[in-house]
């Protein structure tokens, strides 16, 4: 099958994936979580059935208790995520207590994190040390491995396409959903990318073989040659992992649902990316290469 006839229909539908989520980071950014920008965060729950128990009312009370909130928001059923300036923990129980007058009810508390703003302006720094450090180690090993630049580039650009549509959906979703990027963000992040450069090199690597196999054939026909042998393994591979990821997703808590999701967008994402982005790319390299010796 000619995969190769149809790269710009590729490039399209990657261009409607990321534009939006590009056009939000722009108006919009992400939604930091307290790791980065330091603060208090405490979950609670209450057992009671209240009918008259909005996100404004738990922000009042504890504001007239003189703690300074950013927000509060439903984390699920008669649950409550404040997200608020840095407290201590008899500070917590104050909030409590006070809510526990106003509703008859001590509530439950499930999380409690509070991390000051030099740590968060720390994990910031260190998190685009680390994107970067990954980014030029893949492209030089990459570029060394397959012995030309185009591969290890392909790579990670390919590699970038992943992580632009992870930013723009969560940019998207931080919007209009209240998501919050934290550390397991980051490590789902980092995560995804060595996914997706890992099912890339297995195409390049059969590319590299065809080459040799078949020296005089077309390029384009080896990467069409290359891709019809290695999709089905791809796909097998990666709808395993989606499964797990879909059950985690809904049947696990709260704390690790963005975290799952993260795992799950980028694994669909690179799973395309490596056959359907990185092989066009090479291609379309290699076609502006041979125009350039003629």
């Amino acid at each position: 099958m000619n995969f190769m006839r149809f790269k710009w229909l590729y490039f399209l539908l990657s261009a409607l994936v990321l534009v939006p989520g590009i056009i939000s980071l722009i108006l919009f950014g992400l939604r930091p979580s307290i790791d980065f920008t330091g603060g208090s965060l405490l979950e609670l729950r209450f057992e009671k059935e209240m009918k008259i128990l909005r996100n404004e009312d738990i922000k009042s009370i504890v504001d007239e208790k003189g703690f300074e909130v950013y927000s509060v928001q439903s984390s699920g059923e008669k649950q409550f995520l404040i997200r608020m300036k840095p407290i201590n923990k008899d500070d917590a129980s104050t909030i409590k207590a006070a809510l526990a007058d106003k509703f008859e009810e001590m509530p439950e508390e499930i999380r409690f994190e509070t991390v000051g703003p030099i740590l968060g302006q720390e994990l910031l720094i260190k998190t685009l040390v680390a994107i970067l450090l990954a980014a030029g180690s893949i492209l030089g090993y990459v570029a060394w491995a397959f012995k030309k630049l185009k591969f290890g580039a392909c790579a990670i650009i390919a590699m970038f396409h992943d992580t632009l549509v992870i930013l723009g959906i969560f940019s998207l979703l931080g919007h209009f959903l209240g998501a919050e990027i934290d550390t397991l963000f980051v490590t789902a992040m980092l995560t995804i990318l060595s996914f997706s450069v890992h099912d890339t090199v297995v195409v390049y690597d059969r590319i590299r073989e065809s080459q040799k196999r078949f020296p005089g054939e077309k390029f384009v026909n080896l990467v069409n040659k290359s891709i019809a042998e290695t999709l089905i393994r791809s796909v097998n591979n990666s709808m395993t992992i989606i499964f797990m990821l879909l059950a985690l997703w809904l049947l696990g808590g709260t704390t690790i649902k963005w975290f799952t999701f993260t795992l799950l967008i980028g694994t669909i994402s690179g799973t395309y990316s490596s056959t359907f982005t990185a092989a066009p790319l090479l291609v379309l390299w290699n076609q502006i290469e041979e125009r350039r010796k003629k």
